[in-house]
């Protein structure tokens, strides 16, 4: 299964002065970005880096653009467009992805020539000079058009290595890949198997998701298909993704699903070097601090994303697709809403515990006008 994307033009960025400063639309919510339906900004992703600067990415149609903020989110520099990197996939989890490695803001993205399925490699642009100019793209995927999936995830490590993982074709089957960079993004590794289901293949149309920890370990979360469930498992690496262990099922129970629900769940790592994981089994959603079997119900719902502090962790998803966005954080019993209607949300805080919790989704304004929409949870 892809899903389809209209190509795009023109982008028409919000009337009221969002390249200069985030335009206020209620006491805590800023709005990024805002686009007509054919030139929509779409997926965006966040990183918090261990000073607390707040970097921003998101994709408008066949372009991906970058925002930062140095000021807890009060306001932000202008949009910088990144090198045309061909036809980007977005859509459903599927768009840009940003992580901060030492000095260097790195961006991942999966596009080819010409998209909607029928290629794409996973590419990377990195900036060291705070988004002002970019290099690359370089392509991460040593198999050309191996990520035309279209879904993939990134993450940092502290000491600065990079793993990106993807749904990987290149057997024709669904298979987890990986691949390292300690360079901030100008090389990368020889991909590395992280799974291969003994079915054929993972489950086809779930993003995968990776996170370092502070200990140096690789995380990988995504959902399986095996012996007709459709299952979240986590795969980890303690020598810097050389090798991957046997993947660990998460949950005490199974979906039964002959189908693809397209939510692949997320994962972060908590401060004593475990890892905390948010994920959709039927109509429910789950939280699960460490490897062991048991899991938090947090209640009903959808596209579920998750950052820790030393607080513990903050969850986000949807009550449906598009519907609320609704937060949880760590010393709450009861999630409040974010949103009113809302898709895809995300949420990042620094590894070092430092800066802003910061909160963002996509919200459709009418017939014809979207806007992505950011939120500072809790300043430190």
């Amino acid at each position: 299964m892809h899903a389809r994307f209209a190509a795009v033009a023109v982008f028409v960025w919000a009337s009221h002065s969002v390249l200069d400063a985030p335009t206020r639309l209620a006491a805590d919510t800023i709005e990024l970005a805002s686009g007509v339906r054919a030139t929509r900004p779409q997926q965006p992703q966040v990183a918090v880096d261990a000073q607390g600067a707040i970097h921003v990415v998101f994709g408008v149609g066949q372009s991906v653009f970058y925002r930062r903020s140095q000021d807890g989110g009060v306001t932000f520099a202008p949009p910088n467009e990144l090198p045309a990197l061909g036809v980007v996939s977005l859509g459903m989890r599927r768009g840009p992805r940003i992580a901060v490695a030492g000095d260097t803001v790195v961006i991942s993205a999966i596009a080819g020539p010409r998209g909607l399925g029928r290629d794409g490699d996973v590419v990377c642009c990195r900036s060291d000079d705070g988004g002002a100019t970019w290099q690359g793209p370089v392509r991460v995927n040593d198999v050309e058009s191996a990520a035309r999936e279209g879904l993939h995830g990134m993450s940092a490590g502290a000491d600065g290595l990079l793993c990106c993982v993807w749904l990987d074709l290149r057997r024709g089957k669904s298979d987890v890949m990986s691949s390292t960079s300690t360079d901030g993004g100008a090389k990368w590794s020889k991909n590395i198997l992280v799974y291969q289901s003994p079915d054929g293949s993972v489950c086809e149309c779930c993003h995968p998701s990776v996170v370092i920890g502070n200990d140096g370990r690789i995380h990988v979360l995504f959902r399986n298909s095996l012996g007709g469930n459709r299952d979240m498992y986590v795969a980890a690496s303690g020598d810097d993704g050389a090798t991957f262990g046997k993947a660990q099922k998460l949950g005490a129970t199974s979906w039964e699903l002959d189908a693809c629900p397209m939510d692949g769940g997320a994962i972060a790592c908590l401060p004593d070097g475990s890892i905390a994981t948010v994920w959709r089994e039927d109509e429910a959603v789950f939280l699960q601090r460490g490897d062991v079997s048991a899991a938090r119900l947090l209640g009903n719902g959808e596209q579920p994303w998750i950052a820790t502090t030393k607080a513990g962790p903050y969850v986000t998803w949807l009550d449906d697709r598009p519907g609320k966005a609704l937060l949880l954080p760590p010393r709450d019993a009861k999630p409040r809403e974010l949103a009113a209607m809302a898709n895809d949300p995300v949420i990042a805080a620094s590894a070092s515990g430092d800066g802003p919790v910061v909160a963002l989704w996509e919200r459709r304004v009418g017939e014809d006008r979207f806007t992505i929409e950011c939120e500072v949870l809790e300043t430190r």
